[in-house]
């Protein structure tokens, strides 16, 4: 059984290539196809980003399972399940924009959000920096250890991240939460890509930070990230994360953010849509 650093080491590495690699590919940007609707895109690089993590992991670690957002699953004996996001921030990558990156995680136990433990992830983003973490161990930013400082006084000093789905009644929904949300923080953000806004939190860039429908890969390696660093991450009702809802927040404001987002309706807020 591989260590902790061990596994850590692999995501770095497998992110950093996968990062140079995207980087590298910028001015050939092309759509593939489309996903949850016309307005969600894969590019062709993150269908060749993908296949290269999956050649690199079967060389790498070729017993272990793979989970990724463009490829079919692959299972192993291991007992290690590689979460990967080739593209978090696709439409920024398309655009030109700079909030996007490769996601690397490897968890344990069932390859399901409710049930698997985090182990390592790492996170290359489009400014070059590595974001990283493993379980019990820290987590860092090329080099530097993460901690979470002092915090805002309260939820009215807090700058909020979120995200919004590519489905118009999905995203249509999530806007009502965010106007009853926004005359009660600082202001609130939206960079594009789940996985950095984590790392955001983590470093402090962003006091808290939540969205409805993100997928496993969106944030296997971002929410250990956040958590490695102090932040408190989970749902609304002492849940894990998951793809229902993930809430990355400073303690200081974690339980009035989650007053807040229930006041505001963020339980169960697709339910009546699916």
């Amino acid at each position: 059984m591989a260590t902790t650093q061990e596994l850590l080491d692999i995501a770095r590495l497998l992110a950093r290539e996968a990062g140079e690699f995207i980087a590298a590919r910028r001015d050939t940007v092309s759509v593939a196809r489309t996903k949850s609707s016309d307005v969600d895109v894969v590019t062709l690089v993150d269908e060749d980003c993908e296949a290269l993590l999956r050649e690199r992991i079967a060389s790498l670690r070729p017993g272990d399972s793979i989970l990724g957002e463009e490829g079919e699953d692959v299972v192993g004996a291991s007992g290690v399940t590689w979460v990967l996001d080739p593209i978090d921030g696709t439409v920024n990558y398309l655009y030109g924009l700079p909030s996007f990156g490769v996601s690397v995680a490897a968890v344990q136990g069932p390859a399901r959000t409710r049930e698997w433990t985090a182990v390592a992830g790492a996170v290359s983003d489009g400014m070059g920096r590595l974001w990283s973490a493993g379980r019990g161990l820290g987590a860092w930013v090329d080099g530097v250890r993460l901690s979470v400082g002092s915090g805002p006084q309260d939820l009215a000093h807090t700058l909020l991240g979120t995200g919004f789905q590519y489905v118009a009644a999905r995203r249509s929904a999530q806007g009502s939460v965010v106007a009853r949300l926004l005359p009660q923080v600082r202001d609130i953000r939206r960079q594009g890509a789940a996985a950095l806004d984590l790392c955001l939190v983590a470093a402090g860039h962003l006091d808290a930070y939540y969205e409805h429908g993100l997928n496993a890969w969106d944030l296997a390696a971002g929410a250990l990230i956040a958590a490695e660093a102090g932040v408190r991450v989970g749902g609304l009702d002492g849940e894990p994360p998951t793809e229902d809802l993930t809430i990355a927040a400073h303690p200081a404001v974690w339980d009035e953010l989650c007053e807040a987002l229930a006041a505001a309706g963020a339980r169960g807020l697709f339910e009546a849509l699916d």
